[in-house]
């Protein structure tokens, strides 16, 4: 995923360049139309690059998931038992684009994981159920068989749950 998010943060930004470059030099009947396109969307290239920044410094951890009886979520400072987990979800941020874990427990805490969009969907659905769903209290892991979909992680990542996967 650094590859793809290299590819499209700083793809972008140099295409945004690159174009009021070319429409400045008025060497094509497109000219006005480069200049255009490059000042309307380099800010929104720029946004997503200072959000999307952080997520490429060296040797940054996500998440920490020590998975046992009694394992725990940790991140930064913060601290989830994995037994206290009512809901783990996926959300995309509507402001930066970027997906967030949000970890709800039983007693109304919320965790906030920033991913900077490097756990792709399918990632993410694999580390839930083979590192966390299975120490899930059972009304938890009823919530969990709801939204994931345990035919197209086969399909696609060859994934089963309860089997030992090697990547």
């Amino acid at each position: 995923m650094y590859a793809w998010m290299t590819l499209v943060v700083f793809g972008g930004v140099f295409s945004c360049l690159f174009l009021i470059k070319q429409g400045l030099l008025f060497d094509s009947n497109y000219s006005l139309i480069y200049l255009g396109g490059g000042v309307v969307f380099l800010p929104i290239m720029m946004y997503l690059t200072v959000w999307i920044l952080p997520g490429f410094m060296p040797g940054k951890v996500l998440l920490s998931i020590v998975p046992k009886e009694n394992g725990i979520v940790q991140y930064k400072k913060k601290t989830v038992l994995i037994k206290d987990i009512r809901n783990i979800d996926l959300v995309r941020n509507p402001l930066n684009l970027i997906n967030d874990i949000v970890i709800e427990s039983f007693n109304g805490d919320k965790l906030k994981i920033r991913t900077y969009n490097l756990l792709d969907d399918i990632d993410y659905e694999i580390v839930v159920d083979k590192y966390i769903y299975p120490y899930l209290t059972e009304t938890a892991k009823e919530v969990w068989d709801r939204k994931v979909n345990l035919e197209k992680l086969q399909r696609i990542a060859k994934y089963e749950r309860g089997h030992k996967n090697f990547d």
